[in-house]
């Protein structure tokens, strides 16, 4: 067989991978499946526990709320909870809120940011306006299935490529413990407080710590911004070479941008 045949051959091989490839990557993805709802937060029977805060530092709320064990140890240093509505649960308003991801990188030569967001999240967050240590959060679910860019081939590469959403459409994020709320909240006036939990992205779940500032709107009403930074590499997801992407950069800022409304108001 002579060397050009075998060329021609090799090349041929090359152009079918090569359209293989691109036909996955660029394939339409799977829609969600249905409507995303809220994994339910089972509001606790018994009054919930906290160490008593110091001066410089409230301490941690761990969600969900601790054991009867760990009430009873806890009443020697814990002022009990204010009379009042006690915990009362929120839901997060999908017409309202976003979950969005950013992006660094260098596009034929220019710098610019990816922003990808979906209104598709969904989550309960139940608060005592007397207590507010009391706090839990809930499940957060995102449908990774209807997240958008500004370009739809982008879209698909991240569906298909990167977050493989056919396989694993949600992603989803599990409070453990929440540290630094206030001892009291003001109507209209924000506050911020961290809260720590673990991080779904496909098949990968790795402990993540959110900055979260929260406004009490109204009685009925919260809104709020959770913010943290994540390396992509870290939940095994790997980005695919295009001819026009100069550099991408390693770190990726994620956003929840949410109102939350009293259930059955």
């Amino acid at each position: 067989m002579s060397i050009r045949r075998i060329a021609l051959i090799v090349g041929a091989i090359i152009v079918l991978i090569a359209g293989g490839l691109i036909a996955y990557v660029f394939r339409p993805p799977e829609a969600a499946s249905g409507p995303l709802e809220a994994v339910p937060l089972a509001l606790p029977t018994t009054a919930p526990t906290l160490a008593a805060p110091t001066a410089a530092q409230e301490a941690p709320t761990v969600a969900p709320v601790a054991t009867e064990t760990a009430a009873a140890e806890a009443t020697a240093t814990t002022p009990a909870a204010s009379s009042g509505p006690g915990l009362q649960l929120f839901a997060i308003d999908q017409n309202r809120s976003k979950a969005r991801f950013l992006i660094d990188e260098v596009l034929r030569g220019s710098p610019i940011t990816v922003v990808g967001e979906t209104n598709q999240v969904a989550g309960q967050i139940a608060l005592d306006p007397n207590y507010p240590q009391a706090a839990q959060v809930g499940v957060i679910q995102i449908n990774a299935r209807t997240l958008t860019t500004d370009n739809e081939f982008r879209n698909r590469a991240i569906k298909n490529a990167i977050l493989r959403t056919n396989q694993f459409e949600l992603i989803t994020f599990t409070p453990r413990v929440m540290t630094g709320l206030p001892n009291t909240v003001t109507i209209g006036v924000p506050f911020e407080f961290t809260i720590e939990g673990d991080l779904t992205i496909t098949d990968v779940t790795r402990p993540v710590t959110f900055t979260v500032t929260v406004t009490p709107v109204s009685q009925s009403e919260i809104s709020g911004l959770a913010t943290t930074t994540i390396l992509y590499r870290d939940f095994n997801l790997t980005i695919p070479d295009s001819p026009s992407v100069d550099t991408v950069a390693d770190e990726v800022r994620l956003e929840l941008e949410f109102v939350a409304t009293l259930i059955g108001y």
